[in-house]
């Protein structure tokens, strides 16, 4: 980058971020990650007051800036953004009110991921960065309407349970972490372990990896929470546009 930065911590290469700007980049990462379906998705950023942040339902998760975010209450009600807030974001506070551990979450239908939710089965893992998220993956079976209902969303929320990410059946998916850095790692794996998977079956079949050096795999990435992966993924987003943080 061209202009002198305050590190978010110690060696970060990286500016230090406002909670509305890491909202608006993580949604930016993920988009070229493949959660890309124009206008679909939201994202969720529980604050220590109990506010939410959120992306707003009128902008494309690539084109978003910080100034873009609105703010929830607990309750959901928007008091902050000039941008409309999604009917949908029920299904995320229901999330929040069933699973303290959850700081963010993420809904959106990735191409991969999606294909496997219309099929109603969970991939396989096939290889190593899939393994980042090998934790049980939840498939919430019943497509009665969209999250916009209130009890469809409370359904899907219950269905979701304690695991890190679901697939919702003939719909997309939803991954949650404890901060934006962890849900990026568990979001890019499980649209990756979804591609890897649908390709190896094409081929017609493989030998998934074992369940112990799969699950260690998940454990380490638990336990470092990967905070690089989001700083270099920052800087890429800023080398794209130097004006993103103004």
């Amino acid at each position: 980058m061209s202009r002198a930065v305050t590190p978010a911590r110690p060696g970060a290469l990286m500016p230090r971020l406002s909670p509305a700007a890491e909202v608006a980049l993580l949604a930016r990462v993920l988009h070229r990650d493949g959660y890309d379906d124009h206008l679909a998705g939201h994202i969720t950023y529980q604050q220590p007051d109990g506010t939410f942040l959120t992306n707003p339902l009128e902008l494309a998760w690539d084109e978003l800036r910080p100034e873009d975010i609105a703010t929830l209450d607990a309750d959901g009600r928007q008091i902050a953004g000039c941008w409309t807030v999604t009917p949908a974001i029920g299904l995320h506070l229901e999330l929040h009110r069933l699973r303290p551990d959850i700081t963010v979450a993420v809904h959106n239908h990735p191409t991969w991921a999606t294909v496997w939710a219309a099929a109603h089965r969970t991939p396989p893992i096939y290889e190593q960065t899939s393994s980042f998220l090998a934790e049980e993956i939840a498939l919430y079976a019943e497509y009665e309407s969209t999250v916009i209902d209130a009890n469809s969303a409370r359904a899907a929320a219950e269905a979701i349970g304690t695991a890190p990410a679901a697939l919702l059946a003939n719909h997309g998916v939803v991954v949650v972490g404890d901060s934006i850095p962890h849900v990026l790692v568990r979001a890019v794996a499980l649209e990756r372990r979804c591609k890897v998977a649908w390709q190896v079956e094409a081929l017609g079949g493989g030998m998934p990896l074992p369940r112990g050096p799969a699950r260690a795999m998940a454990e380490l990435q638990d336990q470092i929470r990967h905070p690089n992966l989001f700083e270099a993924m920052v800087r890429r987003e800023l080398r794209a546009d130097p004006a993103l943080l103004g």
